[in-house]
């Protein structure tokens, strides 16, 4: 990996870089759709290359299982299995110890799963970890971590914490003996909960190994957690990394979820968000999430953004149409998973854009004006901007704050 900020912010912590990785260059900050098993819903590598997106992320843990290391091995590696000549980031598998919880037994050895599909038993060790992404082949790897919900409390949060830097050092060792370090890029996961101490010591401890690391990842976060807590933990871990390794905040994918992670200083950022939505009949856009399921969009003959160049707005695609479709026809959920992948990478790279031309709280503070409109601004929007030197409420009179997490997925709950 080669790693270089070519930019920064003169308020906030936001930066530009540029990283460049076996599979070619990435622009950072970026959003990373996610291909749990090697395929975006609904879009081929092709589509998605040709949307200029130039990093996705496959899921370890569902590939182990299906199609398996022997086929994955037979191909080349994940890159050719699915026709995809852009950059490739694995998770490690530790996120399955959250979302399967119930399968999941957790030692010091690993964790031992149940397969969902078999119920037969597979042991899942940092080592063994490291070396199924090794087969896969990608470009960035992570380390296999213990992974507890954000929502716990208590020890189990500190055991969580100290194993993973004790799995951290179990990977760095096989990483390095496999050979593959010139093309493969292993990254921390920082744990630690909700507990600023715990983070303390996880950062301090990893930190200590960045000789073995070619980047960090903050984890343990989105899971339910309060917001104004949530963006205290991503400051503190931003503002502790090494400044010259990518920081990629996990599981991160509303639009005003990612722009305060931008400005707190992170790199990177992936979720299922976008591409789940759109399967809901759901498109992003700059005024927030529009439902094409009610029934006020049957004849309205605009496309969902005049102003978006994807290949469902530029053809001009009506939300009538897609009114009729969404949630019955996958034609339906094609079209705006098109749509929501080139609107997360807008918001991006606009904010690439402004970092570079040094307007950057210009464009927080025009973005967030329009994304909320009259509707008012979270309170932990407004703190964490502040944090960093952007007030989103001066200049503007007639701005409130609404309590609560503010996020404008609360569409969901609006009648036809």
């Amino acid at each position: 990996m080669r790693f270089e900020v070519i930019a920064k912010c003169h308020t906030t912590k936001a930066r530009v870089a540029r990283m460049t990785l076996a599979h070619g260059v990435t622009m950072l900050p970026t959003f990373m759709p996610v291909a749990t098993q090697a395929a975006i819903k609904g879009l081929t590598s092709n589509q998605m290359e040709a949307l200029g997106v130039t990093l996705i992320l496959n899921n370890t843990y569902h590939l182990n299982l299906r199609p398996g290391l022997e086929v994955l091995s037979k191909a080349g590696g994940a890159h050719k299995f699915q026709g995809w000549d852009r950059n490739l980031l694995t998770d490690s598998g530790g996120f399955q110890l959250v979302s399967l919880s119930k399968f999941t037994v957790i030692t010091e050895e690993g964790a031992l799963f149940a397969s969902p599909f078999t119920g037969e038993p597979t042991m899942l060790t940092p080592e063994e970890s490291i070396s199924i992404q090794h087969i896969i082949g990608a470009d960035i790897i992570m380390q296999l971590d213990d992974v507890v919900s954000s929502l716990t409390t208590g020890s189990r949060v500190e055991e969580a914490m100290e194993r993973s830097v004790r799995w951290l050092d179990r990977c760095i060792v096989q990483h390095e003996s496999s050979g593959k370090k010139d093309n493969q890029n292993l990254f921390a996961i920082v744990q630690g909960g909700l507990d600023p101490s715990l983070r303390d010591r996880c950062l301090d401890a990893m930190i200590a190994r960045r000789d073995g690391v070619a980047g960090y990842a903050i984890g343990g976060l989105s899971g339910g957690e309060e917001k104004d807590v949530f963006w205290r933990v991503i400051k503190q871990c931003a503002d502790k990394l090494p400044e010259d390794r990518p920081r990629y905040s996990m599981g991160i994918g509303f639009a005003e979820d990612l722009l305060v992670c931008v400005a707190l200083g992170v790199d990177m950022a992936d979720c299922v968000f976008p591409t789940r939505t759109a399967r809901f009949g759901v498109a992003l856009t700059n005024d927030g999430p529009l439902n094409l399921k009610l029934s006020k969009h049957a004849k309205e003959f605009k496309p969902i953004d005049e102003s978006c160049p994807c290949p469902t707005c530029s053809d001009m695609t009506s939300r009538a149409i897609l009114h009729h479709l969404v949630t019955h026809e996958t034609a339906g959920a094609h079209a705006l998973t098109l749509h929501n992948v080139v609107f997360q990478a807008q918001v991006m790279g606009r904010a690439r854009e402004a970092i570079i031309a040094g307007t950057f709280p210009d464009y927080l503070l025009s973005f967030f004006a329009r994304y909320y409109g009259d509707a008012g601004y979270p309170e932990w929007c407004v703190n964490a901007l502040r944090s960093v030197g952007v007030d989103l409420l001066e200049g503007s009179p007639n701005a409130k704050i609404v309590a609560g997490s503010g996020t404008k997925w609360e569409y969901a709950s609006a009648n036809p």
